[in-house]
């Protein structure tokens, strides 16, 4: 699996193991000390260092990464560091938080190292629990797709998963052969998290009920979206910058062309004008919200989206006159003639950041 992963991404010539210490990034570690130790994969040379990161989190967390990071050494993974983070009370969550704090420390680390890619430990164990986490929460093929086998970071590293394809009962295996300890971390048994429960109760329950092979189908229909998703991507990226205008700070849509596309393409353009303008990703209802004013007489809005950003739709009549206070129709009345052809405007409530 790991020397498919490294193929498909070119051969980087250094990696970097994140490892938490539980028994998938260690055996992942394991694995890649095998190749390190060859000094090749496929022919291609190879170095592997390592990173440990500590939250911070837990009472102990600082030995639980000392452990580690010694059991890093000696599989002769260079260079092995630990990098301690500090988990920000956001109002993301505490899961998310520290997954970006985490992230932010790796590529760090990674590019410090000269790595070309991190290696992650996620199993078809993980893929399955976010694909039934995302249904649970109603969300779209984006997040149904689940966890990707690559993916680029933020840097000029690459973020690969090579045991998606490999169930968290191997990796156990994988650290009993290497004689390897992990450390197993209370918080993915605790029920006060979704993810935990998910884990412990719901994925057991269903594989109790439907049969073997669940986790497997779910992970399966994430490859499968991934397709989906991609394709819809690209065709709403396309289809976005050739019809995007802009105004400086303000973006707009002409509605005619927006109005003939296929929902599935149209929302996601309307998602890209939102992000583009510094909002966040929109909620399903208030894509709704927004891409209901194609429907409405006359100019209209606005309709608020996350990250302070309003949507109004403008009439051909009100674009034509010179816009007033108050808005882009101006603080009077609206007009409710029938638009010949409008647009969406996307505007941002907050200064641009310098």
């Amino acid at each position: 699996m790991l020397q498919n992963a490294l193929a498909d991404a070119g051969y980087p010539g250094r990696v970097t193991v994140a490892c938490s210490g539980g028994p998938d990034s260690l055996a992942l570690a394991a694995v890649a000390a095998y190749f390190a130790r060859r000094g090749h994969v496929d022919g291609h040379p190879l170095a592997v260092g390592a990173v440990v990161v500590d939250h911070q989190l837990q009472a102990g967390s600082a030995q639980v990464a000392a452990r580690t990071a010694d059991a890093l050494r000696e599989l002769g993974l260079h260079p092995v560091e630990i990098r301690t983070v500090t988990v920000s009370a956001s109002g993301m969550g505490p899961e998310a938080a520290a997954r970006e704090a985490r992230h932010a420390a790796l590529e760090a680390a990674a590019a410090e190292q000269g790595a070309g890619a991190i290696l992650l430990g996620h199993t078809l164990d993980d893929q399955a629990e976010q694909v039934l986490l995302g249904l649970a929460r109603g969300s779209g093929t984006r997040s149904l797709a689940g966890m990707r086998p690559a993916r680029a970071g933020t840097g000029n590293q690459v973020l690969l998963r090579p045991f998606l394809g490999l169930r968290r009962a191997g990796t156990e295996e994988i650290c009993e052969v290497e004689e390897l300890e992990p450390w197993h971390d209370p918080t993915n048994t605790d029920p006060a998290f979704a993810r935990s429960r998910t884990r412990v109760e719901v994925l057991p329950h269903l594989e109790q009920k439907l049969g073997p092979g669940v986790a497997e189908s779910l992970a399966r229909t994430a490859s499968i979206l991934q397709l989906d998703a991609d394709y819809l991507e690209d065709v709403a990226e396309s289809t976005y910058a050739s019809l995007v205008e802009r105004d400086g700070a303000d973006l707009s849509l002409p509605e005619e062309p927006l109005r003939a596309l296929a929902p599935a393409i149209r929302f996601r353009v309307i998602a890209k004008a939102a992000a583009a303008t510094g909002g966040q990703q929109p909620g399903y209802q208030r894509l709704l919200a927004a891409e209901a004013l194609l429907r409405r007489q006359g100019s209209a809005g606005p309709v608020e989206l996350p990250g302070g950003v309003s949507v109004y739709r403008l009439s051909l009549a009100q674009r034509e006159r010179p816009a007033g206070p108050g808005g882009p129709g101006g603080a009077g009345s609206v007009p409710r003639e029938r638009a010949r052809c409008g647009k969406l405007v996307f505007r941002p409530q907050k200064p641009p950041q310098e």
